[in-house]
């Protein structure tokens, strides 16, 4: 049985007081939620100016990956719950730290571990839990990724096995394009350049998002919720407009029901997981997982009665959850397009005017051409309106250079 959380007073010495690792766009409405129950929160990431920075209580700048600086940090500031909010942190250490009995991480330092790097989720899916996946190989250079992609056959997916996004990813149908992929996932690993892992191509009809929820119930126990699932398109493994419901065959959807259980399960805790899965009519395979709200996910903004943020932060709090679905909706991303810092944005107004359309700008310091800068957020009787609405609203928002 779990003793119900007694909340402090931000900023005084009872306060309750959550570290961020990762300050995104994502982090940033994670933020806002907990606020919004009375909670101090810390926001930390590697740049200056960061969505979420421009929100917290206080924020730190450090690279993440540095375990002293990570260690020092946390030892600064005694937070009561370690949230990592993207991949590229020194996992090792909050491992150490949560062993000693210094740190709760969010959910647990395993699943930061395991999910912030491809080979271990995926070992852990494919030969400790026993889940349907695409075939798979790992390869340390040219010559083992050329060898794996001949023994996967093409098409194949190359990944690094640390990256966020889609970064580094890339889609080949012949040997003639190794040597790029190759290339093409060092650019895009955040942490090791040298190491990817190789996916047979599986033809699936559409991939979805299932949140999940761990979450305390009325009896103190942890019991595990389901979101409406999430479709998504991805162009280069970056998702680029999502919906929701996303209409399943009842078995596929019991399917993946129960993967994304036995994978939660597993890593334990609290909080939201973004489990992504293959599906193809009745059949349902295991992709990956983000033991945090997901970037697919934005659209429940707009759907649900608690967003992934709200239900994130709730859950990681100890308080009940409700994953009710309110309408079907939609989002679509807003790139920068441009190269620089300071952009702006016109065509806000307008896309407003789109019926039962709502805007996200993150207020991210730089733009590069293909950053996501924000995101239009759609709501209507069907999915297939809301996308219609959604894409059209992101439209009109035209980033302009500085100047």
């Amino acid at each position: 049985m779990n003793t119900p959380r007694i909340f402090g007073t931000p900023l005084a010495p009872n306060a309750t007081k959550v570290m961020l690792l990762g300050s995104g766009e994502l982090g940033k409405e994670v933020i806002i939620a907990l606020q919004r129950l009375g909670v101090e929160v810390i926001a930390v990431d590697r740049y200056p100016n960061a969505p979420g920075h421009q929100v917290a209580h206080r924020a730190h700048v450090i690279n993440m990956a540095d375990g002293a600086a990570l260690a020092a940090l946390i030892e600064q500031e005694q937070p009561d719950l370690v949230v990592p909010e993207i991949e590229a942190i020194a996992t090792d250490t909050l491992a150490a730290l949560e062993q000693a009995g210094k740190i709760t991480c969010i959910p647990t330092a395993r699943a930061a571990q395991l999910t912030m790097n491809r080979e271990g989720i995926r070992s852990l899916a494919a030969e400790t839990l026993g889940l349907p996946t695409s075939p798979y190989r790992y390869a340390s250079s040219l010559a083992e990724l050329q060898a794996a992609c001949t023994s996967i056959g093409f098409p194949c997916v190359i990944k690094p096995v640390m990256s966020s996004s889609g970064k580094g990813q890339s889609k080949i149908d012949s040997a003639d394009e190794v040597a790029a992929a190759w290339a093409y996932a060092a650019a895009g690993s955040r942490v090791d350049a040298g190491r990817v892992i190789v996916e047979g191509f599986i033809d699936f009809d559409y991939e979805i998002t299932l949140l999940t929820v761990r979450a305390l119930g009325a009896d103190g126990q942890v019991q595990t919720e389901f979101c409406e699932p999430i479709g998504h398109v991805q162009v280069q493994g970056d998702y680029v407009e999502s919906w929701q419901p996303c209409r399943m065959h009842p078995v596929a959807l019991q399917r993946a029901r129960e993967i994304a259980a036995s994978v939660t399960a597993n890593l334990g805790g609290l909080g939201l997981f973004g489990v992504e899965l293959f599906v193809k009519d009745q059949m349902v395979w295991f992709s990956e997982v983000s033991p945090r709200p997901h970037d697919t996910g934005m659209v429940t903004m707009a759907t649900q009665v608690q967003s992934e943020f709200e239900l994130h932060a709730k859950a990681i709090l100890g308080l009940p959850v409700n994953v009710a679905l309110r309408t079907p909706g939609a989002s679509a991303v807003i790139y920068g397009q441009h190269e620089a810092a300071g952009i702006g944005f016109a065509g806000v107004a307008a896309a407003l005017q789109v019926p039962g359309s709502d805007i996200r700008l993150f207020g991210k310091p730089e733009s590069f051409a293909r950053r996501r800068m924000g995101v239009a957020l759609a709501s209507a009787a069907d999915v297939e309106t809301a996308r219609t609405r959604a894409k059209e609203a992101a439209a009109r928002v035209q980033p302009l250079p500085p100047g």
